[in-house]
């Protein structure tokens, strides 16, 4: 479960001061559910998961994730958390198993447990063609088999994935998508970035729209529709957007 509460984060920037990339945001996903943060880039999508993964540390606010709070238990956070980024770096010398072996020993997983793991997902992702390959020479489809597999690693209750489809082609972008869906069904809790309308209508039980750090509604694709009395969601986000700008004004 994560339930994010008052989310708040200021970057100084040395020409405009400080700068309010992350304001005030609250939402929750259950296990077995997939919550989606739609924005425009920018938005403050990227700024709220690396909050969540424990990458950035919150100005203000907290969250609880996999059962732990944030600011008091980072390191258990850690233990229950998979991070994916679109621009995920990995190392061009390894191999994809090495590579492997190294995210598993980094996440605790060692000797026979670690092994066993890699052979599990070895055969659940089809890996046999990555993981006696160098990182360097892969394409951008085998370096994601490698990026999903490096995340699951170590079995966590909550994924948190920020614009996992970024730069994919369609046929690997669809491979993504039946992993994310499999994973529900695990009742795994599953927090989803994306600007991408489509992409969020078809993947996410809820959705949270976000416009410069701001959290402007939330809801079921369905209820959104509903409440805003539109037939696509793209109607929706760029209704928010644009009563947002006109307010702002």
């Amino acid at each position: 479960m994560v339930r994010a509460t008052s989310l708040k984060k200021i970057f100084y920037d040395g020409k405009k001061g400080d700068v309010v990339a992350v304001d005030d945001l609250s939402f929750e996903c259950q296990p077995g559910c997939i919550f989606g943060l739609l924005g425009r880039n920018g938005a403050g999508k990227t700024t709220t998961l690396r909050m969540l993964a424990t990458i950035l540390v919150p100005t203000s606010g907290t969250a609880v994730v996999g059962g732990h709070d944030l600011l008091r238990s980072p390191g258990k956070v850690r233990e229950q958390i998979g991070f994916l980024s679109g621009d995920t770096k990995l190392y061009d010398r390894l191999t994809g198993g090495e590579t492997l072996k190294y995210f598993g020993k980094l996440a605790g997983l060692q000797g026979e447990v670690l092994e066993r793991r890699i052979q599990e997902l070895r055969q659940k992702f089809k890996l046999d063609d990555v993981l006696d390959v160098r990182i360097g020479k892969m394409s951008t489809g085998m370096k994601q088999k490698i990026s999903v597999a490096r995340v699951i690693l170590h079995d966590p209750s909550v994924l948190i994935l920020d614009e996992p489809t970024l730069g994919l082609d369609v046929v690997n972008a669809r491979a993504t998508f039946d992993l994310i869906r499999q994973w529900k069904e695990e009742r795994k809790t599953i927090i989803f970035s994306t600007h991408i309308m489509t992409e969020a209508e078809r993947l996410c039980d809820e959705l949270g729209i976000i416009e410069k750090g701001k959290l402007l509604a939330s809801g079921s694709p369905a209820g959104l529709l509903q409440s805003h009395g539109c037939q696509n969601l793209e109607d929706v986000f760029v209704r928010l957007v644009d009563t947002k700008g006109v307010s702002e004004a």
